[in-house]
């Protein structure tokens, strides 16, 4: 794919989703950090539910701690994994307070040495609370940079590299989200809703779906 295409895709997503940002509820860095590794396996809607109960009586290291790992497992138990999660949350309420002074770090080497935080979340943060040039790859996104062409890669290092090489410099601090916003809600996982995408005709994908899905079709049906 030529860098002309990239750009209009781009551009063209730009468009389509002007505010690209995540889904997750949070009013600090702390509460992103908590919430991201709370999404692992889990939806944006689940984290959410249980962070609006949380965050009110605890969002910060200090309140975390004192909810201690079981009291902290009573408004997280709707998530997946959540015993994992809980041990993990308050070992890194403890990394935050006696190595960052309760402060949520902004590199990644600082934010990977976390209890719970990988590559993936590292880049979400560094992104999305602090405004870095970062693209965190999860399943949309390597999804979507395969498929289309964007940046295709057999692993989710392999597409970042590409993805931080070739994504137009106007468009690197929004691109984490615009690709998986599209991921999301248009090139899903199952069938892609190809006839309402606005780069259908950029997409080098081989298999486009010719007909609205199953949903788009009952609703117009309706209508």
């Amino acid at each position: 794919m030529n860098p002309k295409k990239r750009l209009e895709i781009f551009d063209r997503l730009a468009a389509a989703i002007p505010d690209p940002t995540t889904e997750l509820n949070y009013n600090s860095a702390f509460e992103l950090l908590i919430a991201v590794v709370l999404s692992a396996q889990a939806t944006d809607k689940g984290v959410n539910k249980a962070t609006a109960k949380l965050f009110p009586v605890a969002n910060t290291p200090e309140d975390i701690l004192a909810l201690g790992e079981n009291g902290l497992k009573e408004y997280i138990k709707t998530i997946g994994l959540y015993n994992s999660k809980a041990t993990h949350i308050i070992t890194l309420c403890r990394q935050l307070l006696e190595k960052h002074g309760g402060q949520v770090p902004q590199t990644r080497e600082e934010l990977e040495a976390l209890a719970g935080v990988g590559r993936k979340t590292a880049n979400v943060i560094l992104n999305t609370a602090f405004g870095q040039h970062t693209i965190a790859v999860d399943t949309h996104i390597f999804r979507v940079a395969n498929r289309t062409g964007i940046a295709p890669g057999k692993n989710v290092l392999e597409v970042e590299r590409k993805l931080e090489k070739f994504v137009p410099k106007k468009h690197i601090k929004d691109a984490h989200h615009l690709l998986i916003l599209h991921g999301r809600y248009t090139c899903i996982a199952r069938k892609p809703r190809c006839p309402s995408c606005v780069i259908e005709d950029l997409c080098e994908y081989r298999h486009k779906t010719k007909y609205q899905d199953d949903a788009a079709t009952e609703v117009k049906s309706r209508s």
